[in-house]
């Protein structure tokens, strides 16, 4: 007796759907988790362009930014000085200053404390405690100011009537925040050392071994690469503040969002930036490594 054969069932067509949905759900995955550092890494491109033609721009004549640059310098020291100097005396006195006190005191090296403070102040946390200070300060005022702007539709205006928003707008805040930000290092080492000497005090060392060990360990060196490695600390606090402020959109919750991403991403970017300057530094000059 024969069995009637049953209908086929579709077994290929539900299988290649199956694949079909199942390539297209890795691809929408694939696209959300890589969505984030894909637009770093576009972003980070775009900033080194803006930094080619703002270098570019400002050697290039004619330079119409001049009284633009004062303004921006001014701007930046009147916001800045006050809150560097409450941070850096703060930080100084209580990290490095306290706490390493606390800790030679154990081994009776207190006297040591000023030689510290060439490694913890003037390499890295005068330097660091400036560019973050910047950054939150004046950082975010051009990016608001610039993303203001560009809501406005005012750097499209400029550009209609022929005028260059990256010499005009981007060159002199990138000019005024390299300059002040090297200047600003110098005041935040003097408050830094200023810090420490409190802490020398309070512990009950005297000044005399302090100022000793401080001086037998710094150096030249020590002191144009921490005023260097400022300046460019304030490059890249300009370049990302300005680059974000000048593609913030969606109103003033964009300039909002864009004000907030400046930050964290110049951040990253001194951060970054002063892991390959110091280890550079000390290649090339490695008898700043000698503790005296």
């Amino acid at each position: 007796m024969v069995e009637e054969a049953g209908p086929s069932e579709p077994v290929a067509p539900a299988s290649a759907a199956a694949r079909v949905t199942a390539a297209g759900s890795v691809s929408r995955f694939s696209e959300r988790a890589f969505r984030a550092p894909r637009k770093l890494l576009e972003e980070i491109g775009d900033m080194m362009l803006l930094t080619g033609r703002t270098i570019s721009s400002s050697l290039r004549p004619p330079y119409p930014y001049g009284s633009e640059f004062v303004s921006q310098f001014l701007f930046t020291l009147r916001l800045v000085w006050f809150p560097l100097l409450v941070t850096t005396v703060a930080i100084s006195y209580g990290a490095p200053g306290l706490q390493a006190a606390n800790f030679l005191t154990v081994f009776g090296a207190l006297d040591r404390l000023g030689g510290f403070f060439v490694l913890a102040s003037i390499r890295e946390i005068g330097p660091l405690i400036t560019a973050i200070v910047v950054a939150g300060v004046a950082g975010t005022s051009i990016t608001a100011d610039l993303g203001a702007r560009k809501v406005r539709e005012e750097l499209d205006a400029l550009q209609v009537l022929g005028v260059d928003p990256v010499k005009n707008l981007v060159v002199p805040r990138f000019l005024a925040l390299m300059v002040a930000t090297g200047l600003f290092d110098i005041y935040a080492l003097l408050f830094g050392i200023f810090g420490g000497l409190l802490a020398e005090l309070i512990s009950g060392g005297s000044l005399g071994p302090f100022w000793n060990t401080l001086f037998a360990n710094s150096s030249v060196t020590d002191l144009w690469g921490s005023v260097l490695k400022c300046t460019m600390f304030g490059a890249i606090i300009a370049i990302v503040c300005c680059y974000k402020g000048m593609s913030a959109s969606g109103g003033a919750e964009g300039v909002g969002r864009a004000v907030n991403e400046a930050v964290v991403i110049a951040f990253l970017g001194f951060g970054a930036f002063n892991y390959v300057f110091t280890q550079t530094l000390l290649a090339t000059h490695p008898n700043i490594l000698v503790i005296k």
